[in-house]
């Protein structure tokens, strides 16, 4: 096979209106697949979520995940002159991505219908709360806040206990969905089927129906049975036994079957227990669940007198499938990253740090992995690539209309 002469979006330029974590995951993933992205801040303080905590080298945690391998532009957009430098910018741009306050975007000139008239070749993406249309669509929306709103707190956690996923699955999984509405949209428009006389289609993708798309499992459950189904901790109300237990030797081993022949073989196999296997009220997987708190005190019980170690190479010999339960500093040094040399290191205005590939592995790719950048690191770079000259650009200083590197 031939090695790849480029990256899939090389040529491709995105101009981002973004903060906190759902723009800037699709926009890192865009600049992973080798996009050029612009990331259009605020001359003051720029992206919010670079302020919130200090613990990498000085710089905030979630300002690093996101933001690697993209340019920091520092305009005023209440000026005119902030907005002009947009427009110019966007006038060689391929991509417009924002996730800003419900109305921004109008107010800024970049409705779906203004963008249609002065930047036709634009695919404009906005990722929002709630989506047009509802008694929803004004509020502001966070991922906790989203995450409450379409359910997904109520089937996390423990009975009386409900919780939102560690991760901010909204944010990420709607971040997500907007590239991968990018990606469709430049595939569509290098097709001989694209109408070149045609302005660029619109994308609007919402927190609150991306994560009611997560709970597709339990909203179709809920609709045809009744019943609102209870959060089970590190289980499932789909599936038994699935679910976590101690070990005798201190840890916590997580084990998992998905259909009957692999219970079979958990309680003849790994407990010892055919008068389980046997019983009638295992037989299937909806008895099992029925059932669930007998299955869990047995193999409760049986971990308890067994080492980690013993339980997974037992499970592992009799195809169950099992996990270690662990915390992020065990992750950290996780022999599955560290052998498949899936950690590499990204330069930040403070210095480098480590960072994990992205998750795709591409034959004949390498992603560029580039740098994490300074506020306003690259705002002379582009205001010179759009034609401003020095003396332009000065006044623009001047102005206030763009902000100097790194200032705060």
């Amino acid at each position: 096979m031939a090695a790849r002469q480029s990256a899939p979006l090389a040529g491709v330029t995105v101009v981002a209106l973004e903060q906190a974590v759902s723009a800037p995951m699709c926009t890192r993933a865009l600049a992973d697949f080798g996009a050029r992205v612009i990331k259009v801040e605020n001359p003051d303080g720029g992206d919010f979520a670079r302020y919130y905590d200090d613990v990498v080298e000085g710089q905030a945690a979630h300002f690093v995940w996101c933001n690697r391998g993209k340019e920091s532009l520092t305009l005023d957009l209440k000026s005119d002159a902030g907005r002009d430098v947009l427009h110019r910018l966007l006038d060689r741009a391929d991509v417009l991505v924002s996730n800003l306050a419900p109305g921004a975007t109008a107010r800024l000139g970049l409705s779906v219908e203004q963008m249609a008239v002065r930047h036709p070749n634009v695919i404009a993406v906005e990722i929002d709360g709630y989506g047009a249309g509802g008694p929803l669509s004004h509020k502001r929306a966070y991922d906790l806040l989203v995450q409450a709103e379409s359910g997904v707190c109520s089937v996390t956690g423990n009975p009386g206990a409900p919780a939102k996923p560690g991760p901010p699955m909204a944010d990420v999984t709607t971040g997500l969905y907007a590239a991968l509405s990018i990606m469709a949209l430049l595939v569509e428009r290098r097709s001989a089927d694209a109408q070149a006389d045609s302005p660029a289609p619109s994308v609007t993708v919402s927190l609150f129906d991306t994560m009611a798309e997560m709970m597709g499992y339990h909203l179709t459950y809920a609709r045809h049975s009744g019943i609102d189904q209870q959060p089970l901790g590190m289980s499932s109300p789909a599936v038994a036994p699935y679910g976590a237990y101690p070990t005798g030797d201190g840890h916590t081993v997580v084990l998992g079957t998905t259909n009957d022949r692999e219970w079979q073989r958990l309680a003849r196999e790994l407990l010892g227990r055919n008068d389980l296997a046997d019983d009638p009220r295992f037989t299937g997987n909806a008895d099992r669940v029925v059932n669930r708190a007998v299955l869990d005190e047995a193999i409760a019980a049986w971990c308890a007198q067994n080492t980690l170690a013993h339980i997974q190479d037992a499970a592992d010999a009799a195809g169950i499938g099992n996990a270690r339960y662990n915390t992020p500093s065990d992750v950290l040094a996780h022999p599955q990253l560290s052998e498949r040399d899936r950690w590499d290191t990204i330069d930040t205005p403070n210095g480098p740090i480590p960072s994990l590939l992205p998750p795709p592995v591409i034959s004949g790719y390498t992603p560029p992995m580039g740098a994490v950048p300074g506020l306003g690191a690259h705002t002379d770079t582009v205001l010179g690539e759009l034609g401003f000259t020095d003396t332009e650009i000065a006044a623009l200083h001047g102005q206030g209309a763009v902000g100097k590197a790194g200032h705060r």
